[in-house]
């Protein structure tokens, strides 16, 4: 097949080749849910579910497994501090984390493991580590792997081992029984205080899975001793990949073949997290914005390219996909829906060569919804000249492919997100919004920045028309 991608590990876009022709694995990092999920989370399910989604459509039989990190230090410590159940916690944030990716239009994984329900094939990891030299015993329940046993160590990361701070040292809790600052728990002791369902018994101690370790056991478990594609977050690198890689290695495993990363939300330009306390609550902001026009400001940007979330983006994406909805009512107005199979069959032989081209390069989203645009223009063209053989042909392209960006308004469960439903007036709440901090610019004669989200909406199809009477605004091509 002719997808690239780019590896992580090599830091170059290279040929796809999957490890068994015609089937692809791919492990991707999921929630640790200590909390509710925030709009950076579903930034990895979404650039994920584009990848799978085009692999499909490649006719490429993929196995997608997502975890979930349903125990770890954070979620005993919220816990506790709410008087719930540890377990009880985690199934509560697991719920919600799957509540917003059905929301978002995310395909469900083909198995989404949890943490807790592997401690057999963790134990089974730390034992052969053990034997094979590379991971050793420190205090009672606490098994450290040695970094130094590995000379490649840091090769994910191009690192040097002299220049990584251990992983406890930034919050001055590095363990005194460590053999070296660098190496990494892969089993810890049971804490005094602590619940004792949150420990397992082993000849090591009882204690629970150190973070790493729980994922190269659940990849090794479901994909095999080599797989295809590992994704996750930019931000997973290091440690958590990088340390991942290392014990997967050492235990003669082939891991991963190609790393995928995608970049995350920022706000204001910071990266969005918890501890900045700058956090969008997926439930509050779908409150506000149409659960759409989230995914396609989330979703329509290149993976490795940083979403800053604010209200223009958002304005932006609702003005984009009010234009594709509208354009799918007049369609289907005029010549009745295509139906969903003959969507869902438009391959890479049938879709418009731009965007095969476009989605083969490494996912190249802008280009490809250049070529979406076009195909939009083409149909409205042909609604104004009452070409229905080319209204149709226009509808079939367009709704195929939305449909591989987890977008086609007419499937899934777009369908009742209509006009009708409300949308409008979320998109005229978005576009005001913008519109008011364009008044402002204006008001301090910030003439620069005032024409700048003019121009901004102009780009998303909202024309905008200045009156004695205010700001006024209506879709591009709407009737």
């Amino acid at each position: 097949m002719s997808l690239s991608l780019y590896d992580s590990a090599t830091r170059s876009v290279r040929p796809f080749e999957p490890l068994d022709p015609g089937k692809v694995g791919i492990y991707l990092c999921g929630a640790t849910v200590q909390g509710a999920p925030h709009v950076g989370h579903m930034r990895a399910a979404i650039a994920f579910d584009v990848l799978v989604r085009w692999l499909r459509r490649r006719g490429m039989d993929v196995t997608l497994i997502r975890n979930v990190t349903d125990i770890d230090d954070k979620i005993l410590t919220k816990s506790a501090e709410a008087g719930a159940p540890w377990w009880a916690w985690a199934y509560r944030f697991e719920q919600e984390f799957t509540a917003a990716y059905d929301a978002l239009g995310i395909a469900r994984p083909t198995y989404e493991p949890r943490a807790t329900g592997h401690v057999t094939e963790m134990v089974e990891l730390i034992e052969r580590l053990v034997e094979r030299g590379h991971a050793y015993t420190g205090d009672e329940g606490n098994v450290y792997f040695g970094v130094r046993s590995l000379p490649e160590y840091g090769s994910l990361t191009h690192q040097a081992l002299e220049n990584l701070a251990g992983e406890d040292e930034a919050d001055g809790a590095a363990p005194t029984d460590k053999q070296d600052v660098h190496d990494f728990a892969l089993w810890k002791a049971a804490k005094p205080g602590e619940p004792a369902t949150a420990s397992w018994p082993t000849r090591f101690g009882r204690g629970r899975p150190g973070w790493h370790l729980e994922c190269s056991a659940m990849a090794r478990r479901y994909l095999g001793e080599t797989f295809d594609i590992h994704g996750g977050g930019i931000d997973l690198r290091f440690p958590h990949h990088e340390n991942e890689q290392a014990q997967s290695h050492a235990a003669g495993f082939g891991f991963a073949r190609y790393w995928v990363h995608n970049a995350w939300v920022t706000t204001g330009g910071e990266k969005m997290s918890k501890s900045l306390g700058n956090s969008l609550v997926v439930t509050n902001v779908l409150e506000a914005v149409p659960a759409p026009v989230l995914r396609y400001a989330l979703g329509t940007v290149h993976y490795r390219s940083t979403v800053e979330f604010s209200d223009v983006t958002v304005a932006e994406a609702a003005g984009s996909w009010g234009r594709f909805s509208g354009f799918l009512e007049r369609a289907v107005g005029r010549v009745g829906e295509v139906p969903a199979d003959e969507v869902a069959s438009a391959g890479p032989g049938t879709l418009p060569s731009g965007f095969v081209t476009a989605m083969d390069d490494d996912l190249n989203i802008s280009a490809a919804l250049a070529v979406v645009h076009e195909q939009l223009r083409t149909g409205n063209s042909a609604l104004t000249a009452g070409d229905d053989a080319a209204v149709r042909g226009a509808q079939l392209q367009v709704r195929a492919m939305l449909d591989v960006l987890g977008l086609d308004p007419l499937a899934e469960p777009w369908r009742d997100t209509g006009p009708d439903s409300g949308e409008h007036e979320a998109l005229d709440a978005l576009v005001s919004a913008v519109l008011a901090e364009r008044d402002g610019a204006r008001a301090a004669k910030d003439w620069a920045r005032a024409d700048e989200l003019r121009d901004r909406l102009a780009a998303a199809g909202v024309v905008v028309e200045d009156s004695s009477d205010g700001a006024r605004w209506q879709l591009k091509g709407a009737r």
